[in-house]
């Protein structure tokens, strides 16, 4: 995947000066060891330098971190450790942070070599909510050896993706189509984030895919369409034209990127984008996303930014989806009853024109847009890649900004089924424990558009974090029936 970082975790032990300094060596080495064992040893630096017992020693650890080129830290309490100056190495650290802590190995150790670092997470915590310092604490945050490398390692999503977005900038092609409020939000909080946004007219799009006309790599690009299509490719005609176009995104990212690292574009694609460009963009949108630089439909900043950050924490291609239509009773019937441990209204259809990269649909065809067809010649409308989604895990999630410029989130893990949808589009038959509860008590009552993201595999755990990490202070998920919504009526 192009345009995601690549995390690499500085882990700094500390130690209180009463504590002997050798308990914290002797137990981050054990640590770095485990995890080079587990997992891949060069996502990891273990800070040599010191262990971290003054401000002194953090001004030494924070030079040699960024020395070796560390993106985020761990900071490990291999003892009690010192609450003010390790809660200053994360303050003057820019990067996200973690705090882990070391728990006592044997009885042995309970006499001479008693670390307390189960004590000192807690003046830890206290001291970074006195300093507003954020912090990724996990949900038990005291273990061995190879229980903290297991920590680090699902840290290392949710550290990718807040690398990603602190360097992110959007483009945006625009204005939304007529009719899509639901993808207007304010662009507040992008700021707040630390993500740069750069809106343009279609107009300007159009002008720059003119000068593309001829461009001499097109050809190549075309073969490259015909070899991913295979026998998909039922339109060859339109070809040249999204070749034409994915040149002139790819150029606009690379001329337009700035001083941030990493992109993800939310662009127009009708009403007035068939008729002059003689194209629907679905299936280079598509390519693109499969490539790491997500491309939201109908003008969806924050659903891009949602694609981006899945993207960042699977490190897969992801794709965005309307949560779009029912299943119908009689499909239910033949295909999933019975067959799966769901009801009806735990399914749903997601959709959308074509967007969807081929590696994640278990057969592509390049075709032309169904819906726009019924007011357009269809010439100008090829251009979707359509096919069912490929079944298995999947999350389902968003993050928005409210009329009023505050943050949510909602997080579900379900699955894609192995069910012919019979339908067109880029199209999967979903399902997700409790889908109808959730529908009605998160995603209509808290007023979230009609766009999910979609991040393939279960990643709930990682996106929550993230969430919760970047501030957001209300993070809906599908409850379980035991644990009513506040919304919902007990007398039902």
């Amino acid at each position: 995947m192009n345009n995601i970082p690549k995390v690499k975790i500085g882990v700094v032990a500390v130690s209180r000066d009463c504590f002997p300094e050798s308990l914290s060596v002797t137990r981050r080495k054990a640590l770095a060891a485990a995890y080079a064992s587990k997992f891949n040893a060069e996502d990891i630096y273990e800070c040599p330098i010191c262990i971290v017992e003054s401000e002194i020693h953090m001004k030494q650890a924070l030079a040699d971190i960024k020395a070796a080129g560390c993106n985020a830290l761990c900071v490990y309490l291999g003892n009690f450790g010192p609450e003010i100056s390790e809660t200053m190495l994360a303050q003057q650290f820019d990067g996200p942070v973690m705090f882990c802590a070391a728990a006592e190995e044997n009885v042995g150790t309970l006499s001479d070599d008693r670390g307390d670092a189960y004590c000192g997470m807690l003046n830890a915590s206290y001291n970074l909510k006195l300093r507003g310092v954020k912090a990724y604490i996990p949900e038990y945050p005291v273990g061995d050896a190879e229980e903290c490398a297991e920590m680090i390692n699902e840290f290392i999503p949710i550290a990718r993706a807040l690398v990603g977005i602190k360097s992110l900038k959007i483009i945006s092609f625009g204005p939304r189509p007529l009719n899509f409020l639901a993808c207007n939000a304010p662009i507040y909080q992008l700021y707040q984030l630390g993500i740069e946004i750069e809106e343009n007219s279609e107009l300007d799009l159009f002008e720059a895919f003119n000068k593309h006309e001829n461009d001499k790599r097109i050809p190549d690009v075309v073969k490259d369409m015909e070899n991913e299509l295979g026998e998909g490719n039922k339109k060859p005609e339109v070809l040249e034209k999204l070749a034409q176009y994915e040149l002139t995104l790819l150029d606009w990212v690379e001329e337009h990127k700035g001083s941030k690292e990493y992109v993800a574009i939310a662009g127009k694609c009708w009403p007035a984008f068939q008729t002059q460009f003689g194209f629907v963009p679905c299936y280079v949108n598509s390519r693109l996303t499969g490539r790491g630089i997500p491309v939201s439909c109908e003008v969806d900043i924050y659903g891009c930014l949602s694609e981006y950050i899945g993207a960042c924490v699977s490190n897969d291609a992801v794709t965005l989806l309307d949560i779009n239509n029912s299943v119908p009773k009689d499909m239910y019937k033949a295909s999933i009853q019975g067959k799966f441990d769901y009801t009806l209204k735990d399914t749903f259809m997601g959709f959308h024109c074509g967007n969807t990269c081929s590696t994640k649909l278990t057969a592509c065809s390049m075709k032309y847009q169904k819906i726009m067809a019924r007011s357009l010649p269809i010439e100008v409308t090829n251009g979707t890649l359509e096919g069912d989604i490929i079944p298995g895990d999947i999350t389902f999630f968003r993050l928005q900004s409210t009329s009023d410029a505050k943050l949510r989130a909602y997080v579900a893990n379900g699955e894609v089924l192995p069910v012919a949808t019979q339908s067109f589009g880029s199209i999967g038959v979903f399902a997700i424990p409790e889908m109808g509860r959730f529908y009605r008590h998160v995603l209509i009552e808290d007023n979230y558009p009609h766009h999910g993201a979609v991040a393939f595999g279960h990643h709930g755990k990682a996106l929550f974090e993230v969430f919760k990490y970047l501030g957001v202070e209300k993070i809906g998920y599908n409850q379980p029936k035991s644990l009513p919504y506040p919304t919902e009526n007990p007398f039902a």
